[in-house]
């Protein structure tokens, strides 16, 4: 099976591709409020489902990690609004410290390839 990187860069790729399967790295969002980072992130999510050949409805699975968990309700309405609700993912949310304290979400997508 063959494997396509998608937006390397000198540490990692945006996504990486490997038989019917797309790994996104990590996406974190710009903005001060939780959902304009979520709606910034999963602007990105669409942008490298698509270059990899998918779109949000072959999401297998997300990892939503949060910087405080006292976000999840503002995660939620914001995941809700953008997820194909015909085909939702596993999911998991959990808190963690991010890359830099402006990031208050992040979004790890596993999704399948046509």
């Amino acid at each position: 099976m063959s494997i396509k990187r998608i937006d390397v860069g000198a540490r990692m790729s945006g996504a990486v591709t490997h038989g019917n399967t797309v790994y996104l790295a990590g996406q974190v969002g710009e903005g001060e409020s939780v959902t304009d980072q979520c709606k910034s992130a999963l602007a990105e999510v669409d942008r490298l489902l698509a270059a990899s050949g998918s779109n949000k409805s072959k999401i297998l699975q997300t990892l939503v990690y949060l910087s405080d968990i006292a976000y999840f309700g503002e995660m939620n309405a914001a995941w809700e609004a953008w997820i194909d609700p015909a085909n939702p993912p596993a999911r998991a949310t959990s808190e963690a410290k991010l890359a830099a304290p402006k990031y208050k979400v992040e979004f790890i997508v596993t999704a399948a390839l046509d």
